[in-house]
């Protein structure tokens, strides 16, 4: 249920400014949705895994902090952001 660790790396160099740039809003932001995207394929096959739909709405809670922290900080960092990733809002 959650993404591998080439995937992880993937989103690291395309979404941080520098090499390890782990901590930046954009990077956990791009995790997290990666990470939304395969729980909810999951939730198709698996439609009475309470235990786990818990977690992922616990998730989207975070990443809408997070889009909110960034939203606030710049703006225009905030568009770019939901535009690369293809959240709507």
């Amino acid at each position: 249920m959650s993404i591998t660790p080439e995937e992880k790396t993937r989103l690291i160099k395309e979404f941080g400014d520098k090499e390890g740039d782990t901590g930046s809003p954009e990077v956990q932001v791009a995790i997290m949705t990666s990470r939304i995207a395969t729980l909810t394929e999951h939730f198709k096959i698996h439609k009475k895994d309470n235990h786990g739909r818990r977690g992922l709405l616990m998730m989207v809670a975070q990443r809408r902090k997070l889009l909110d922290y960034l939203r606030a900080k710049d703006e225009a960092r905030y568009k770019g952001l939901i535009q690369r990733l293809g959240i709507r809002r």
